[in-house]
């Protein structure tokens, strides 16, 4: 195996462990909300608040890791939120567990951006689509594993062992990322001169302070940052109201939402893996402009009416078809976004995806606070759906509009 491989897998570990974190608190959030007598709006709040955090540290974590270089940065990131996860056991009122989450956040910040700059350096170009598509379909994995572990781990041992175990697992995995991985793949032991050769020697391959005035004056980071925002709406649906809508708005027991709430995610892991490649082999015959474009409008347009389909739905089998079907479409495109981005970004990479997914998290922010008044006002799960289909045709739009090679680089060829 390449060892460029073994650091994709290590990254791939991380990432599944990162979504099931993530999801512990929307998988065991009805346990929490009866415990701890905590109302629909004011859950709103408490998933809100790990993405607001999120949202405040990403740009500088990213830019942390462009800098130090990411075997500091993201032995940091994992150390910071496997503590907070820990101590979310610890919670006994709104209050507590809303501050919990929100230093989860700011921990959890930038993890993906890291990630990202990771890829730049360790993979060729013509590999990191592909990367890419291996992360998120890890995440999705992670995503799937929350509900079917997570479930049967509250019942028996209750909520606060929940995170308890996952903080010590993500303690583990920074151990071992602090032991294995270096920055250079030429400092990497075992490492062949052809695999370094394979890579690529980019002479920015160093880490540097990020030229802010350049990169934020580069119009296409601010429209892929704004077209990630609305996308957001669609993800963060899922990664934090779809369980409690499952059980609350469209009937489920408890114990249907722990085996039909992964279904989404599994579904999530082909069509990373699949995004990734259609995204490589793509851009090979029409170029990464044309390629990344096509991909994301379309996915994004599906899954806005798969979306609303859903809301109209009634049977339970028709739901989850469609739910699946839904994120499925959604997670295609998610790999030729963030190969966008890094293309965008080129050698600052890793601040590029930061400034992104900082406005995917102020948009998941807006759409999980707002859910929660919407219920609270209404009565009514199915109508913040509607809505949220809304959110993602408009990304879909913008998204048809980015040209990834007016980069920071500006060397960024069709490939």
């Amino acid at each position: 195996m390449k060892k460029r491989h073994g650091v994709l897998a290590l990254l791939a570990v991380l990432s599944v462990i990162t979504f099931i974190d993530r999801m512990a608190i929307a998988v065991t959030g009805p346990t929490i909300q009866k415990d701890l007598n905590i109302t629909p709006d004011q859950w709103g709040w408490v998933l809100s608040a790990y993405v607001i955090a999120y949202a405040v540290f990403e740009v500088p974590s990213g830019a942390l890791g462009d800098r130090y270089g990411y075997r500091k940065e993201l032995t940091r990131i994992t150390v910071w939120w496997s503590f907070f996860t820990a101590a979310t056991a610890l919670c006994r009122n709104f209050w507590q567990l809303t501050a919990a989450r929100f230093l989860f956040g700011l921990g959890a910040a930038g993890a993906y951006p890291n990630m990202s700059g990771v890829l730049y350096r360790w993979l060729p170009a013509r590999e990191r689509a592909r990367g890419q598509g291996v992360i998120w379909a890890a995440s999705r994995f992670g995503g799937a594993l929350a509900p079917l572990l997570l479930v049967p781990m509250n019942k028996h041992f209750g909520w606060q062992a929940v995170f308890v175990i996952l903080g010590v697992i993500g303690f583990l995995w920074a151990i071992v990322w602090w032991r294995l991985y270096h920055d250079r793949p030429a400092d990497h032991p075992g490492i062949t001169a052809e695999e370094v050769a394979e890579i690529g020697s980019d002479e920015a391959a160093g880490h540097s302070g990020t030229p802010w005035k350049k990169l934020l004056s580069l119009p296409q980071l601010w429209l892929i940052a704004l077209a990630y925002c609305f996308y957001a709406f669609g993800s963060w649906f899922f990664f934090g109201w779809f369980p409690t809508w499952l059980v609350k708005g469209a009937g489920f027991t408890v114990a249907e939402m722990g085996l039909y709430g992964s279904i989404p995610f599994l579904l999530g892991i082909v069509s990373n893996l699949a995004g990734g490649v259609l995204c490589d082999r793509l851009a090979q015959r029409i170029g990464i402009r044309n390629a990344y474009r096509l991909i994301t409008s379309i996915c994004l347009v599906g899954t806005a009416a798969l979306l609303f389909a859903m809301s109209l739905a009634t049977g339970k089998l028709a739901i989850i078809v469609l739910a699946g079907a839904a994120f499925a479409v959604m997670d295609l495109m998610l790999p030729a976004a963030w190969a966008m981005c890094m293309s965008i970004g080129g050698r600052y990479g890793g601040t590029a995806s930061g400034v992104m997914n900082t406005a995917g998290n102020l948009g998941g922010f807006v759409c999980t606070v707002v859910i929660g008044y919407v219920i609270a006002g209404t009565g009514n799960y199915d109508v913040p759906v509607q809505g949220v289909a809304v959110m993602v045709l408009i990304a879909a739009g913008l998204f048809a509009l980015i040209d990834c090679t007016k980069g920071f680089d500006h060397k960024v060829a069709p490939i």
